[in-house]
């Protein structure tokens, strides 16, 4: 058995875990830093793989934030392929296997960046042809079915992001794709009469999509897999199940971590647990919403944060995660919806007097050729002023995302309707308008509260 000793021992080496390690190594020229991961790919963006599939991203090594080259340079030491298997918060170690090897880790202080795993279905007869879409090895199989046996009719469980977003990419590779949600429009992340363009967008590039269809039980047959509560009775050859993730935070609580209901770890605005010099973030544990507490939002973004967050406490330096807004944004061909804040409904949940209105506007002056409508509904408190959310829907490449970026920063500093009109904003008729689009928007929802 190999016995390692290290000062700082994370387990993960994705978002939050490589966040922590680059912090406390910027923080910190000489604390010896040790990562250990399950696979071999530390620091890819797993956000990337469905344009990876698509090949619009044409090498999978693209998608790499940094290769393991530059991350080595950091001297940071990586053990890949090691399963880490228990945590012992007394002793302060972590035992581990890598392949028939087993390894002890001492440290002194321990991050967990362990993440999500996909959430499962209650499902039969799984055989090759039925994927997640989690890991690179998942991005593997993937594309390996997509080559050696060129499906012809693939099934996708789940129109949630990634599922939208797999149908574009297996549409680019010449595959007829039915989407299957369980709610009354795709994207349930928004309002559903704002996601009717996204539904379009799908439908007009050849995706079936079929909405109130409940997927209970998948069936193989001898000419492929049929899916039971689907609403069709077509049969697939390639069925993708992407229903949400799940905490991974197995290790943690069998080692005596505080979780939530949900088995999401608890952790302090600094990522600390409740066990003695260890510390999560990311996609494994509950998070600070700026506008509702706590709560579990599985985010990229917010993983980076919180690593970065845990690594300089680690190394001393005290800083706090300050919050999330639950700020996200999704391409479906040449449709963009973004969303930050509060949906009217989890306005009216959290206990405040929501007030909402809904502007369609020009993304720059219309004299300008090429203009586009931005369709932008906005939330705030009646009583306060204070805005509290935003969801805007538009084309690919009228500036929605920025736009949306905008109100972000807005919430994220408690500005009030009136406030949002002070912002000193860019203009160019190209790109946009004297009152730009989301202030024309605001100054709706501000004749609103005059009235």
């Amino acid at each position: 058995m190999a016995n390692i000793q290290t000062d700082l021992l994370i387990i993960g080496g994705s978002d939050a875990g490589i966040s922590a390690a680059l912090r406390a190594r910027e923080l910190n020229k000489d604390i010896q830093i040790t990562i250990v991961l399950a696979d071999e790919f530390p620091n890819l963006s797993i956000c990337g793989i469905p344009y990876a599939v698509s090949k619009e991203v044409p090498a999978w090594q693209n998608l790499a934030h940094r290769t393991v080259k530059d991350l080595e340079a950091y001297q940071i030491d990586f053990y890949m392929n090691t399963w880490a298997t228990a945590i012992n918060p007394t002793a302060h170690t972590v035992t581990a296997t890598r392949g028939e090897e087993a390894i002890t880790f001492a440290y002194q202080h321990l991050m967990v960046g362990t993440g999500a795993v996909p959430k499962e279905l209650p499902l039969t007869g799984v055989g090759d042809g039925i994927h997640v879409l989690h890991t690179m090895g998942d991005f593997f199989d993937i594309e390996a079915q997509l080559v050696q046996h060129q499906p012809k009719q693939a099934a996708i469980i789940g129109a949630g992001y990634v599922g939208i977003e797999m149908a574009e990419a297996l549409t680019h590779r010449d595959v007829a794709v039915s989407l299957f949600q369980r709610g009354s429009e795709v994207l349930s992340t928004i309002d559903a009469d704002l996601a009717t363009p996204i539904n379009d967008a799908l439908t007009q590039n050849g995706v079936q999509v079929f909405t109130n269809a409940t997927v209970t039980e998948i069936t193989q047959t001898p000419t492929g897999y049929r899916l039971i509560g689907g609403a069709t009775n077509e049969t697939f050859d390639f069925v993708l199940v992407v229903v949400g993730v799940r905490p991974n935070s197995i290790l943690l609580e069998e080692a005596g971590a505080e979780v939530t209901t949900n088995h999401a770890v608890i952790v302090n605005d600094r990522m600390q647990t409740n066990l003695p010099d260890i510390y999560a973030a990311g996609d494994l544990v509950q998070t600070k919403h700026r506008l509702l507490g706590d709560t579990y939002l599985p985010l990229g973004t917010t993983a980076h944060k919180q690593g970065r967050v845990a690594g300089a406490n680690i190394v001393g330096r005290q800083t706090r995660f300050a919050g999330i807004l639950g700020s996200q944004v999704l391409r479906a061909f040449d449709v963009i919806a973004a969303r930050t804040g509060l949906l009217p409904t989890e306005a009216t949940q959290a206990g405040y007097t929501p007030i909402t209105t809904t502007a369609v506007v020009d993304d720059h002056k219309g004299y300008y050729p090429g203009a586009e409508k931005i369709t932008i509904r906005i939330t705030a408190d009646r009583q306060t002023h204070r805005l509290l959310g935003a969801q805007l829907v538009g084309k690919y490449g009228s500036e929605v995302a920025k736009r949306a970026d905008i109100f972000a920063t807005a919430i994220y500093n408690d500005m009030t309707v009136e406030a949002f009109s002070d912002l000193d904003l860019t203009y160019s008729p190209v790109v946009g308008a004297p009152w730009d689009a989301v202030q024309a928007a605001v100054q709706q929802l501000e004749a609103q509260l005059d009235a």
